[in-house]
């Protein structure tokens, strides 16, 4: 049966990200996928990590700009990118900010993206 999601679980991060979880161990349990609305202002970046878990993030607004071993990588608006397990990565975001959609696989969860200090 369907099962209708009515509101997210809203996490306001440092630097002034904000995360809507709306499927995933946070909102739902499920520990098989997660997927997530993120808003990041112009002054937003983390360090670098290697999660556990692959992740589309699909660009809906503004840009997100992708550090990573091979060359950095800029995604526009509209555009998915794919990151891998255990990739070594770090994001932040173009000049106007920028909102863009996540889906981890498997699901997000705080102690499995392995942030660097």
């Amino acid at each position: 049966m369907p099962g209708l999601i009515t509101e997210p679980t809203h996490s306001p991060v440092p630097g002034g990200k904000v995360i809507d979880a709306h499927i995933g161990r946070v909102n739902t349990g499920s520990e098989a996928v997660s997927l997530a609305y993120r808003m990041v202002p112009v002054t937003w970046g983390e360090p670098f990590q290697r999660p556990d878990f692959d992740e589309v993030t699909l660009v809906l607004a503004g840009s997100v700009f992708l550090d990573h071993e091979g060359a950095p990588t800029s995604v526009l608006a509209g555009q998915p990118i794919l990151t891998s397990a255990g990739e070594r990565i770090r994001d932040s975001c173009g000049p106007g900010g920028a909102e863009y959609v996540a889906v981890c696989l498997p699901a997000f969860a705080p102690d499995t993206v392995n942030r660097e200090d």
